[in-house]
């Protein structure tokens, strides 16, 4: 149980740098954020970077704190479906890129479900 509690919040800790990372440089360095981001199909506007970066802090937030962590894993799911979306669209390479999102939400939601019982209360993966 306690070596469950440990994976759960040894996976989630590295989502939660990674994406921490990836919203604080949107906040606090957008036009650099801009120039070194593939091309997306978006306004290179460092307000909407900005935006983005607001968004993305509040989401990893919720995830990281355990009270609100199911609806932080729910609403990175979202954002994260959105950036898959956006690599696909423009034709990102598949396994690095494109597919990088969804290599992160099973990271946060394998995370969560090693560090909350409930959670594998409602996903019986394990006998």
């Amino acid at each position: 149980m306690k070596r469950d509690f440990a994976i759960g919040w040894a996976l989630s800790g590295l989502v939660i740098l990674f994406l921490a990372m990836d919203a604080g440089g949107k906040l606090v360095a957008p036009a650099a954020m801009i120039a070194y981001s593939p091309p997306l199909g978006i306004a290179p506007d460092v307000n909407l970077y900005r935006e983005l970066g607001l968004i993305l802090a509040i989401c990893t937030i919720l995830y990281a704190v355990p009270r609100t962590a199911v609806l932080g894993a729910i609403l990175l799911t979202g954002y994260l479906g959105g950036a898959v979306a956006m690599h696909f669209r423009v034709g990102s390479p598949l396994f690095s890129y494109t597919l990088f999102g969804v290599y992160l939400g099973v990271l946060a939601w394998g995370g969560l479900w090693f560090r909350d019982p409930r959670v594998r209360a409602l996903i019986p993966i394990a006998g």
